[in-house]
């Protein structure tokens, strides 16, 4: 079946042509959807039909709850991304009569979300019970799961959406089925010349058969700010910095040794097959890619009182038994926890002082032979 977009009709609508095998051609026109709720429900399913890609192209927006509540009415949908911004999201059909005040209710929605919540636990306990419903899983292990990631970038999410929240910093998205001229002046307006980002997302919808075919627009994105980033900054500390956090600590040569592992991996890959290592804002991390299509994870926090010290080692649900069976046959021996996760979970600590760095760097290649 092909679909050929390049013919609109006399709305400026775009006319989809659909054929098999070049023969049978169909000319399907626009359509509507008939309720609100069948509009949210569809965004609920499919969050990729909001372009935030248009936007920057590797954002994925999880939608986290439906009709979510706050003083001034439900949030038609909740979600957020990888880095912690938090989406508001306001569908309306272009048929009923309020929807020249779409922006208001939306933003209203934002003002009643801050000043509701300044807990973030009772914020976070409420998208649970949501997720929890819909999923039958844990908002850690949904956002874990979902974007692929270890229990501590799950925190570091949840921490970005803390401070998003206790800061108001929020992204409106109104989806409508058609969007009118003075809407979409009234969010460049907005963008233009407040703190606030709001984006508009016209979505044209075409039906055949059992076949749904969408056609999001997004509009909003034209203003490029710096005012109002919601997202902290991450700053990744230096090589000197990270040591220098050590400075009142028995294994601060260790952590020398460590760093200079880092450094040799990232000079040398050639000599490291399906080893890496870098540093983020609060962490060292070594990483062993394995015949799993997964990783292992080796971290040091910046902070040595951090996860009660020592270097963290981070396993997957399919790679956790092949790392064990290396830490049981390892020299020297080191404790193996219990692996707690649904998909990621922290499976052993090793303390820094007894982590010699020839010992380390076996292990290392040890783990990226599973």
């Amino acid at each position: 079946m092909s679909k050929d977009p390049t013919c609109e009709n006399q709305k400026g609508h775009m006319a989809i042509i659909i054929s098999k095998n070049g023969k049978n051609a169909i000319k399907l026109d626009k359509s509507n959807f008939d309720l609100e709720d069948r509009l949210q429900q569809y965004i609920y399913d499919n969050p990729e039909s909001i372009p935030l890609y248009d936007i920057k192209e590797d954002i994925r927006l999880l939608i986290l709850a439906r009709e979510f509540s706050t003083k001034s009415g439900p949030i038609d949908a909740l979600g957020v991304d990888k880095e912690g911004e938090i989406y508001l999201i306001e569908t309306k059909l272009y048929k009923n009569p309020d929807k020249r005040t779409v922006v208001a209710q939306v933003l209203d929605y934002g003002a009643s979300l801050w000043s509701n919540f300044r807990d973030f636990g009772n914020f976070a306990e409420q998208v649970s019970l949501h997720v929890n419903r819909d999923f039958k899983k844990t908002l850690n292990q949904r956002l874990s799961e979902f974007y692929g990631i270890s229990e501590d970038e799950t925190n570091t999410l949840l921490e970005n959406t803390r401070r998003n929240l206790s800061g108001g910093n929020f992204k409106f998205v109104v989806l409508m089925d058609h969007l009118h001229d003075q809407l979409k002046d009234l969010i460049i307006f907005l963008n233009n010349n407040s703190e606030f980002t709001v984006y508009a997302v016209e979505l044209e919808y075409y039906k055949h058969e059992d076949f749904e075919i969408l056609i999001p627009k997004l509009y909003g994105s034209e203003v490029k700010k710096d005012v109002g980033k919601s997202t902290p900054s991450k700053i990744v500390p230096t090589d000197e910095e990270f040591i220098a956090s050590y400075n009142q600590s028995d294994d601060k040569e260790k952590v020398i040794e460590l760093v200079k592992l880092l450094n040799r991996i990232n000079d040398n890959p050639g000599d490291y097959q399906n080893i890496s290592a870098s540093k983020s804002p609060k962490y060292l991390n070594f990483y062993t890619h394995t015949s799993f299509d997964d990783k292992v994870t080796i971290n040091l926090p910046l902070d040595p009182n951090a996860e009660e010290g020592g270097l963290q080692v981070w396993v997957t649900n399919k790679n956790k038994d092949a790392v064990k069976k290396v830490f049981d046959n390892f020299t020297p021996k080191f404790k193996v926890m219990v692996f707690k996760g649904q998909q990621y979970g922290k499976m052993a600590r090793i303390p820094l002082s007894e982590c010699e760095i020839g010992y380390f760097e076996n292990l290392l290649r040890l783990l990226s032979k599973i």
